[in-house]
């Protein structure tokens, strides 16, 4: 309804558009529906008034330009200028963009308010063009729909049934008192859940130039799902934000924050960080669950003799044994079915950690926190006050740090640390890189373990396979190998999600310090030299390993490939 229909009315008489007898028996139609009706709608409806002529006279008498909505396309960018909200409250949709100044589409010239607030909301120029009612409530259907409508459009394309009985029960703990029938919050509630039940490690949220997409990693390879519509990006992100208690006004600078949930009766919890991007905040979320955590050394995928390897060095009075690997590559994990295999009555166990992933029984665990200077070095230094027989450092990430590490494993203490290295002797030469004196490496570091993580072979679909000449000859192997192993391989069903993998198993390279080693450690040799001795020594490189697990049927050979670097004085 026009803002001044009284004035719009005079300037019809006036036009000859309509005489004063149509007049009378349009405000009869007004009276007739109650006041459901206003007059100019009324009018159309007797067929007394053209839209667009209409529309005409009243642009022209508030200098504006009429426009023809009726096949006009709005790019991705002028759609992303304005939230479905504001384009539902204001009943506008924005048409131009260019620079600072939209362009937007209103069917009543004589509003003058809408204009000043939008100014007001969105912080830019704003100019008007006039365009029918009916042309600009199918073009806010068509490029935003409602929210709701949104919504339940995308969940429709997820897997697992009905959306509320997933939901009931399913989902809690973060400000529960929200009004879970919320869309938005619905929304986000499910694509947690569907991670979960896809046994997914993290969630992408990553803003594009023209959509939002939504992808999880499960196995350690990511894998795009059904994508809300990139309108709802601003939503999604403010409702994550508000459950991981960060800032939602603040938009330009990093932010870390944490989710508890139950899903399904587990304690899941959310590490969550958000990041600036070009095109809007690209969110991830690591899933930490608690219940799935592997605290048994044998189901962390060791064969019998490096078990015994490891017994070996769990069973060291003191020194340090480090887990080197890029991140996603399980050390937490590996540390904590350590921890867990020596924690007894009878020591105590101390861990600083960033984050705390998982909480254990029994053993004192220590969260570092930068902000107040509550350093790796410092924690370590006051853990050491505490008189632990055991110390778990998160990762050594300075030469402080280091230095500490070191002095507690000389001074009777079993450490246990993590470093990023690509392989077990590339340790060494990073600890004497930071500026550790080589003798102090020699003296205190006991053994070094390397590892990866490669998907299994899903048990449900794997079949046995040949590999063709050029993978053998790139993994250095011969037909021997061919003959003496059971290679499998997935063909991808239901329950691996057509991956022919499901879940993970570690490949290791454990390097004792020998005597020998030791003396090359004094020397500064290179970790070439120092790999070359290992080998000799008796340690099995990581691809090694990885190709005993595929020779097994565990994985397979491509696995292998991708996750391995060629061993240097390999012989197969």
């Amino acid at each position: 309804m026009a803002k001044n229909s009284e004035y719009t009315l005079e300037l019809l008489l006036e036009s000859g558009m309509l005489t004063q007898e149509q007049i009378d028996q349009g405000w009869q139609k007004v009276a007739d529906s109650g006041g459901k009706l206003d007059i100019l709608d009324s009018l159309k409806e007797l067929k007394f008034l053209d839209e667009k002529e209409l529309l005409q006279i009243l642009a022209q008498q508030y200098g504006l330009e009429t426009i023809d909505l009726s096949d006009y396309q709005i790019p991705p960018e002028v759609i992303d200028s304005m939230t479905p909200e504001i384009v539902k409250e204001y009943k506008v949709i924005p048409v131009m963009k260019h620079e600072s100044t939209i362009t937007v589409a209103i069917s009543d010239p004589s509003d003058l308010e809408t204009i000043d607030a939008l100014r007001f909301r969105l912080k830019c120029d704003i100019e008007a063009v006039v365009a029918s009612k009916e042309e600009i409530t199918k073009l806010t259907d068509h490029y935003y729909g409602t929210i709701g409508e949104s919504v339940d459009s995308f969940l429709e394309g997820m897997e697992g049934g009905n959306v509320e009985s997933q939901i009931a029960g399913a989902i809690g703990g973060a400000d529960e008192a929200v009004d879970d029938d919320a869309p938005i919050i619905k929304l986000v509630s499910l694509i947690i859940i569907e991670a979960f039940k896809k046994r997914a490690s993290d969630i992408h949220l990553e803003p594009l130039e023209k959509r939002y997409r939504v992808r999880y990693r499960i196995d350690g390879a990511l894998r795009e799902m059904e994508s809300p519509p990139k309108y709802l990006q601003a939503n999604i992100t403010s409702r994550l934000k508000i459950m991981s208690k960060l800032d939602i006004s603040e938009k330009r600078v990093p932010q870390d924050g944490r989710i508890q949930l139950k899903v399904e009766g587990k304690d899941i919890d959310l590490r969550v960080s958000s990041i600036p991007t070009t095109h809007g905040e690209s969110i991830v979320m690591r899933i930490l669950d608690k219940a799935s955590i592997q605290l048994d050394i044998p189901k962390l995928g060791f064969y019998s003799d490096d078990e015994e390897l490891i017994k070996k060095i769990l069973e060291m009075p003191d020194g340090i044994f480090l887990v080197t690997g890029p991140t996603g590559s399980g050390k937490t994990t590996s540390l904590y079915a350590f921890l867990n295999t020596i924690n007894t009555p009878h020591r105590k166990i101390i861990t600083v950690e960033d984050p705390v992933e998982y909480q254990l029984t029994g053993i004192n665990q220590v969260q570092v926190n930068p902000i107040i200077q509550f350093t790796f070095s410092a924690a370590l230094r006051a853990m050491l006050r505490q008189a632990p027989n055991i110390i778990m450092v998160g990762e050594i990430r300075d030469l402080e740090t280091a230095e500490i590490a070191i002095n507690a494993a000389l001074t009777g203490h079993l450490v246990f640390s993590t470093l990023h290295t690509n392989d077990a002797p590339g340790a060494v030469t990073r600890l004497i890189d930071m500026g550790i004196k080589p003798f102090l490496v020699a003296s205190a570091v006991k053994a070094i373990m390397a590892q990866r993580l490669v998907r299994r072979n899903c048990k449900n679909c794997s079949v046995p396979y040949e590999p063709g000449d050029e993978e053998l000859q790139i993994l250095g192997l011969d037909k021997e190998y061919v003959k003496t192993s059971t290679l499998m391989k997935g063909r991808g069903c239901n329950e691996c999600g057509g991956s022919g993998y499901r879940g993970r198993v570690g490949i290791y390279e454990i390097f004792m310090i020998s005597e020998q080693i030791q003396n090359l450690i004094f020397e500064k040799v290179s970790s070439t030299v120092i790999r070359e001795a290992a080998r000799k020594s008796g340690m099995r490189t990581l691809r090694e390993d990885g190709l005993r697990k595929a020779a097994s049927g565990t994985t397979t050979l491509a696995e292998v490939l991708a996750n391995t670097t060629m061993d240097e004085s390999t012989d197969h």
